[in-house]
């Protein structure tokens, strides 16, 4: 007959205690990847919450800018009607300046270098009433520098031509705008000075009629050796 001595008793005791240790080692690894589970899921959550914290930071700035957009635009549709009423007084300026620019239309150039006689004289003569009822009376010591021999010099007649018929344009008209103001302008304070100083240069010794005198427009002095160039 056998009997459970001592160390059978220390031996089921070590048995015991090796499967309870193998035990606690399964829970600690278990325990162990649960926490690895849990910290990976933490950080992802921490990710997820730092990208919507952006796109909520995202969402404020539209907001702000969609919010001082909305400010700009408050009495825009005032400022656009102010607008259009603006362009619809241009247009009427504008238009009423192509009536009145049509109330005058230029005539041709007249081609001088190849006029018949009388449609040289016929040139001539819308020439000659223009100097005689608009030019001489108006235009005081420019007009008076016109040489007496005009005729007899093509720069001069071309000269003559553009300003007359620069002159019916701006002022043979029932209305004029802005426009035609600054072109009114312009056509006394520096085409008129430009175009008598150089008819009186052009004619400046002229032979045609060397016992005339004539002045010279104000500040102007004839360049030596400026010669008539008859017109035929």
């Amino acid at each position: 007959m056998t009997g459970d001595g001592p160390g059978d008793g220390l031996a089921a005791a070590l048995i015991q205690i090796s499967g309870h240790a193998e035990r606690i080692a399964g829970l600690d690894a278990r325990e162990a990847g649960h926490y690895r589970q849990i910290a990976e899921r933490l950080r992802d959550l921490a990710a997820e919450a730092a990208s919507a914290t952006t796109r909520i930071d995202d969402i404020g700035g539209t907001l702000t800018r969609q919010a001082a957009i909305l400010d700009a635009l408050d009495g825009l549709d005032g400022q656009v009607a102010a607008i259009a009423r603006q362009l619809a007084d241009l247009a009427a300026d504008d238009e009423a300046g192509e009536q009145d620019a049509a109330s005058y239309r230029p005539v041709p150039a007249p081609r001088w270098w190849k006029l018949t006689p009388a449609e040289c004289d016929a040139a001539l003569d819308r020439l000659r009433a223009w100097v005689g009822q608009i030019y001489r009376p108006s235009y005081g010591k420019f007009a008076a520098a016109l040489p007496p021999c005009w005729e007899h010099h093509p720069l001069c007649l071309y000269a003559l031509d553009w300003l007359s018929e620069l002159w019916s344009v701006l002022y043979l008209g029932a209305r004029r705008s802005s426009g035609t103001v600054a072109a009114q302008a312009e056509w006394q304070t520096r085409l008129l000075p430009a175009a008598a100083e150089q008819m009186a240069r052009e004619a400046a010794g002229c032979p045609h009629n060397s016992a005339a005198t004539w002045r010279q427009p104000p500040g102007n002095t004839p360049a030596p050796g400026d010669g008539a160039r008859p017109l035929s």
